[in-house]
């Protein structure tokens, strides 16, 4: 199943993408062919995400014979990220060769003479992101005026469908929900200012509609394997970045054991799996300009679009 958030009629809405990919059914106007005690799971896809097996089994209904009144075009709907409002976001560092290649580009050495710290190889650290500067597909993501290194960086990620304290990486699968792709937008140039400062990531990351979300979540019983996926990024319908998930040194489930020891999560939090090798243009020397559109493709969950405006 994809679940997606459109724009539809000025409202936002919940919405399953049918099979035929051009229709959707808004959940909560279909609501109305459920029991009174179950539509609310179906207002946000937050709601049905923590609403469990109670929402899924509505969803089910509501697919078996969706209302006419539900089904719209996607011709008719803007994207809006598939958590609009997502408890909490984390980037974790899930790809070695992703900093070897930076720290050789920005160096000027070669790749095998990288060398990473023994405590970023053996944890997946993460930093928290903007939960509240968020996109979604198709938007336009308007460039800081204080930024002229534009960067885009080819993630994916899961979302949680249960919480937990001290989750064993051996049960963290179980608290996977979903999966969608992210384009963690930076600011190189004022990156490098403040790296150099040695207190870590500011507004290199932090402006409006850094963090782009979608097209959709597709949930976990729909991919077979979530380390098998090939992951490309276009610019300009280009193909500038190919990589895949199987070079992931960091999974999910290491993620998950690590951030939640001795923190609470909580469902619908996202865990991105950093930036795939070659998969922004630090790495290869191909950044964005005003009205370049970037493409990010993961297989088996689709295709998140977006052009970059000056603000």
């Amino acid at each position: 199943m994809k679940l997606a958030t459109v724009a539809y009629d000025a409202t936002d809405h919940a919405a399953v993408v049918l099979e035929d990919g051009q229709r959707l059914v808004l959940l909560d106007r279909a609501g109305y062919v459920l029991p009174a005690n179950t539509a609310p799971l179906l207002r946000s896809v937050l709601d049905v995400i923590e609403g469990g097996d109670r929402a899924r089994e509505a969803i089910d209904r509501v697919l078996a014979d969706p209302p006419e009144a539900a089904v719209v075009d996607m011709a008719h709907v803007r994207w809006r990220s598939p958590l609009p409002n997502p408890p909490q976001i984390r980037d974790f560092g899930g790809f070695m060769d992703h900093f070897r290649n930076a720290r050789a580009r920005i160096e000027g050495v070669p790749v095998h003479s990288v060398e990473l710290s023994r405590v970023q190889q053996e944890r997946p650290l993460y930093y928290i992101a903007n939960r509240l500067a968020i996109a979604g597909h198709e938007n336009e993501v308007r460039w800081p005026a204080y930024s002229t290194v534009r960067d885009y960086e080819l993630e994916f990620a899961c979302v949680l469908g249960r919480g937990g304290t001290d989750i064993p990486r051996e049960r963290a699968a179980e608290h996977i929900f979903g999966y969608t792709i992210f384009n963690d937008f930076t600011a190189r140039d004022t990156q490098r200012e403040e790296m150099a400062t040695g207190l870590g990531l500011s507004k290199s990351k932090d402006f409006t509609d850094a963090n782009v979300l979608g097209p959709w979540i597709v949930t976990a019983d729909e991919l077979s394997d979530p380390y098998r996926l090939s992951m490309v990024a276009r610019i300009n319908g280009t193909e500038v970045s190919r990589g895949t998930s199987a070079d992931m040194d960091h999974t999910f489930a290491d993620m998950i054991a690590f951030a939640s020891t001795s923190t609470r999560l909580y469902p619908g939090e996202v865990l991105c799996s950093g930036t795939v090798p070659t998969g922004c243009g630090i790495e290869h020397g191909r950044f964005l300009e005003p009205g370049d559109t970037v493409e990010l493709e993961v297989s088996d969950i689709g295709v998140l679009r977006n052009t970059v405006v000056t603000a």
